[in-house]
């Protein structure tokens, strides 16, 4: 009798990454389930080929209780928060908005914890919960600054997953923090060091070898260890 397909869950996919992340894994033979928060064309595209398009805001504790009801009886190997922003990233923190900086700590270091308490049951043993991070988050390789909020709302996210981790430290899944390199997506702008499809494989390639393993791990793309 054939394995059932792995299933992963790419919350975050309209578009650039998240987007790559879903034909990537579909390609590979996954079954994959995809969240945007708003209209999607190249997804929707992905949809004919077998791809479940879902809507969620990962910022919206309704919605993500909302997803949860549409889909939490399924079982993932893979749940991957790949949605983040960027905004006035360029500024320093003085002149950034206090709002913005905010909204750009909410969406990139609380909400992804927040999704991944509430699908954490939804992860099949031996599967992987995946945050999307940056290099940009190591406090130890901080000597140059810049990209203050920005850097500022990664350097979270991996504290907060560590105290996740910790506070799941029965889990039966593993956990990853992931550099996607320099991508040349909306986000990553002109100048960029990837395309997409070379991040996503490299990306994909990480999470597949790391299956089973339920310790955690930052990494980048090509599965180098990052510095905290």
């Amino acid at each position: 009798m054939p394995h059932a397909a792995k299933h992963a869950l790419i919350v975050g996919a309209s578009r650039g990454l998240g987007l790559g992340l879903a034909e990537t894994f579909l390609r590979r033979g996954w079954r994959v389930t995809a969240t945007r928060r708003g209209p999607a064309p190249a997804l929707e595209r992905l949809a004919a080929e077998g791809v479940r398009v879902e809507t969620a805001d990962i910022d919206d504790d309704a919605s993500v209780a909302a997803l949860l009801g549409r889909v939490g009886q399924e079982r993932f190997d893979l749940v991957f928060v790949v949605a983040g922003v960027l905004i006035d990233a360029q500024r320093p923190l003085h002149a950034a908005s206090r709002a913005v900086t905010a909204q750009v700590y909410l969406t990139n270091a609380v909400s992804p914890i927040l999704f991944a308490e509430t699908f954490a049951g939804t992860l099949a043993p031996g599967g992987i919960l995946a945050f999307m991070s940056s290099v940009l988050g190591s406090v130890s390789l901080n000597e140059e600054g810049g990209w203050e909020n920005y850097r500022a709302s990664k350097a979270a996210l991996n504290t907060n997953a560590r105290s996740f981790a910790a506070r799941h430290a029965d889990r039966t899944f593993g956990l990853l923090l992931l550099h996607p390199g320099w991508v040349g997506t909306d986000m990553g702008g002109e100048g960029a060091d990837l395309d997409v499809a070379t991040s996503a494989a490299g990306l994909a390639d990480v999470i597949e070898a790391r299956a089973g393993d339920t310790g955690l791990a930052y990494l980048d793309y090509r599965g180098e260890t990052l510095p905290w």
